[in-house]
């Protein structure tokens, strides 16, 4: 008898998740195709920092510099942010920069005449007319995206020139200079609080996590925790970073309400099964036009808004004006790990892709390198980059775990993991 309740006795192993198991999804962030960018960005960094330093140059790191990275990134990483979107319902659009020039021609042009709420208004119009375009072109006629966005950009580019007759345009009015020159600062002690709180939601969710038996430690975990540090860190060692203009204040809180819609909202979990698998999406009872349709129209917003941002920057703008952008967001986007096929990316990686593009940039011009090599550079970097994406997806343990959210967030909706209907959660549905 005492044999037999002697089997029936936990085993060690049954005690609880080993020390491996606890840590395993904090580390599986760790690896190149979720964190890439951000080695990137470290090892840039890092690169910059020693040769500024070498060549007795004012510390690349300072205030002034970082504010001058994150000022000039904030237009494109906006963008970036809202291509992302687009490339995760399967699409990509390449009209966003003409789109962008066009609304700030049209803003510069009429602001003086007709004031300067309309003039924001009728530019934003136009980038959600033109966004409803491509969007019924593509989902509704079933012309393919690239030929619809190259053929939107070809014209509105065009139609630019038409609107400032091949000249440059400038307004007499300075309220779109307000815009983009006007700086808001964050007091030292309140980012402090934030940080506070941010480390007080972090335990919540730590105590959470050990209720429901689940390893405690997880990607989300530590996002909180590192912000939250962050926040500390600059409101007592560079509290000179809390004073941004407004494009940068615009970036971090477009990028961060766009991330919490993907990856906790029913839409954003909707919007990656889309873009996995339509048609599974479609017999899941999800409503496919709409969500291949909307980031078009919400792209067209965010190209206009960055229209009217540059516009604000230069109170100026040319026939050129922001001409190649779309393809800087686009390297963006894949340098943060989207794919290029549909249902699989993170806004903030995309973002992050913009910093390290204009990091590079603006590292070439602080240590007075010739601008021919920096094109080079940077093509050698997009290549490196999605070489070591494609190489981390296609090993073995990748293949062995099925796991579909590297590229993207930590949950399978937010992955697009909807190969099949049955992969689909019933909260996904029935929208």
């Amino acid at each position: 008898m005492s044999t037999a309740t002697s089997k029936l006795e936990p085993t060690p192993a049954a005690d609880g998740p080993s020390v491996l198991a606890r840590v395993r999804p904090a580390l599986s962030g760790l690896r190149p195709q979720r964190a890439g960018v951000v080695y990137a960005l470290v090892l840039l960094v890092t690169v910059l920092v020693i040769a500024t330093a070498a060549k007795h140059q004012p510390a690349y790191l300072s205030s002034v510099n970082v504010s001058n990275i994150l000022s000039q990134s904030a237009p494109d990483a906006i963008l970036a942010v809202f291509m992302t979107v687009v490339l995760i319902s399967g699409n990509f659009d390449l009209s966003v920069a003409s789109v962008a020039a066009l609304a700030a021609a049209l803003a510069l042009k009429t602001i003086d005449s007709i004031g300067t709420a309309p003039a924001i208004v009728l530019a934003l119009a136009v980038g959600v007319a033109v966004g409803a375009i491509n969007a019924v072109l593509v989902q509704k006629i079933g012309v393919n995206a690239f030929i619809v966005t190259l053929g939107s950009m070809t014209a509105v580019r065009g139609i630019v020139l038409i609107a400032l007759g091949g000249q440059s345009v400038t307004a007499q009015s300075r309220s779109l200079v307000a815009l983009d020159s006007t700086a808001y600062r964050i007091p030292p002690v309140v980012a402090v609080l934030c940080g506070v709180l941010l480390l007080v939601l972090a335990g919540l969710r730590l105590r959470s996590l050990r209720e429901q038996n689940t390893p405690p430690l997880d990607g989300f975990f530590l996002v909180l925790v590192g912000i939250a540090v962050l926040l500390v860190v600059i409101a007592v060692t560079a509290p000179a970073l809390l004073t941004q203009p407004l494009p940068v204040w615009l970036m971090i809180w477009v990028t961060a309400g766009v991330a919490a819609v993907l990856r906790y909202l029913v839409p954003g979990r909707n919007l990656y099964a889309v873009g996995s698998n339509a048609e599974a999406a479609r017999l899941s009872g999800i409503n496919v036009d709409r969500y291949k349709m909307m980031p078009f129209v919400l792209t067209g917003l965010a190209s206009a808004g960055v229209g009217l941002l540059y516009a604000g920057r230069f109170n100026s703008v040319d026939p050129n004006g922001l001409t190649g952008t779309e393809l800087t967001v686009i390297a963006a986007a894949i340098l943060g790990g989207t794919s290029l096929f549909g249902g699989a990316g993170h806004v903030a990686k995309s973002v992050l892709g913009t910093v390290v593009l204009f990091t590079l940039s603006n590292g070439f011009n602080v240590l007075n390198l010739g601008s021919n090599y920096q094109y080079v550079v940077q093509g050698a970097v997009l290549v490196a980059a999605s070489a070591v994406y494609t190489i981390a997806a296609k090993s073995p343990a990748r293949r062995q775990h099925s796991d579909r959210s590297d590229v993207g967030a930590a949950t399978p909706a937010e992955a697009g993991t909807a190969d099949s209907a049955e992969t689909l959660h019933p909260a996904v549905s029935g929208s």
